[in-house]
């Protein structure tokens, strides 16, 4: 991939002076729509995602090529960051640079930029804050601005929140940057702590099915869930001294449960209930123990089913499939709406689960989803 980048940078810009990066995708195991209620989650970054080779200009221009989103190199000024309603994906470059203009890093001069992907996109895997870790990253190594990691996590979720419009949390931006090959990371989105813990695949394999179903993460029901987590907070904050609503425990659910609206209480319901299956999976597989770890993937995939209202009929027909042909645990992953499944399955039947999912599937939906055999994969870095 790297050959590919120099050569495409040269033919594009001219000059053999790139800096190649690469920011990968990332896949939350379990700890869904709990990030921006203070929780802990369990993603692990993955060996698909954005590269990147870019170098320095001697004015204030962006030039870049993305591919495959343009058919011509697309430029702006660092002085002029409008968003542009018909070139989307720029918006996430130049929210990056926004982000870290507005927190005071001097960014004297432009690039020349190519990218590509290996990536699906509007898949629910964060192509969106692997754009924004690899924009960052790049700017930090370019202009020797010295961010940190937990800073870059923040840089980015800025951007996504505040110039993008997106209410995500941080655990995006973070996996994407943190991750660590062959681990899965436990966060504490409130104190931003972390654990690198071994995931020890061993006869299993990690697959992502993607429902293949339009959707976009701006335009879902994203933004409602937030709002409702907000209201329940804000309720519950009256009977308790607490900031995020995954300071609650399990035990607390039935007084909880008078305290608020039916629909409320569901979603809050998820919330606790989640992140105490997030808390047991990282002890599960310091155990070593998969098939424990794989059921809370299951009991995850329930509770986001009838409690938090985000799967829909493609997601669940995906994850029954998944179980039925074998495998021994599947959620969907991300946003909801759409997107994908993480499973687990045994490697010797990885082919025969495909074949039979794909039937199923499109079956009852009309066309097929995709597959994605991943591993977990190292943050965003330089090649």
């Amino acid at each position: 991939m790297k050959t590919k980048l120099i050569e495409n940078f040269k033919n594009l810009f001219n000059r053999e002076d790139g800096i190649s990066f690469f920011s990968p995708g990332r896949v939350n195991l379990i700890g869904e729509h709990i990030d921006y209620n203070g929780g802990f989650v369990f993603p692990c970054a993955l060996s698909d995602g954005t590269y990147g080779i870019a170098g320095k200009r001697e004015d204030r221009m962006i030039y870049v090529y993305s591919e495959p989103f343009t058919k011509e190199i697309y430029s702006f000024s660092m002085d002029h960051l409008e968003k542009d309603p018909h070139h989307a994906w720029a918006n996430y470059i130049k929210g990056s640079i926004h982000a870290l203009m507005k927190h005071g890093y001097d960014i004297p001069f432009g690039i020349d930029l190519y990218m590509t992907t290996t990536m699906p996109l509007s898949a629910g895997l964060s192509s969106s804050a692997s754009l924004e870790m690899l924009i960052i990253t790049l700017l930090d190594h370019l202009f020797h601005l010295n961010i940190s990691l937990e800073d870059k996590a923040r840089l980015g979720k800025y951007a996504e929140n505040k110039y993008v419009g997106v209410n995500s949390g941080i655990m995006d931006q973070f996996a994407v940057v943190a991750g660590k090959e062959n681990h899965a990371l436990l966060l504490n989105t409130d104190t931003l702590a972390y654990e690198q813990i071994p995931l020890e695949l061993n006869n299993y394999s990690l697959l992502i099915v993607n429902t293949n179903k339009k959707r976009g993460l701006a335009d879902s029901k994203y933004n409602e869930r937030f709002s409702e987590c907000q209201t329940s907070l804000s309720t519950l904050q009256k009977a308790y001294s607490i900031n995020y609503l995954c300071e609650l425990q399990e035990n607390d659910l039935n007084k909880i449960s008078t305290l608020l609206d039916p629909l409320i209480f569901k979603r809050t319901k998820h919330v606790i209930t989640e992140q105490t299956r997030t808390i047991e999976s990282a002890k599960a597989l310091k155990q070593h123990d998969l098939i424990t770890f794989a059921k809370l993937m299951n009991q995850s995939h329930q509770s986001l089913k009838d409690d938090y209202e985000v799967t829909g009929v493609e997601l669940d027909t995906l994850q029954q499939a998944l179980l039925d042909a074998g495998a021994v645990g599947a959620r969907m992953t991300g946003a909801g709406f759409g997107g994908c499944v993480v499973s687990i399955i045994p490697t010797d039947i990885l082919d025969q689960v495909i074949d039979d999912v794909t039937d199923v599937y499109t079956k009852k939906i009309g066309y097929e989803p995709t597959f994605y055999q991943v591993k977990p994969s190292d943050g965003t870095h330089l090649i």
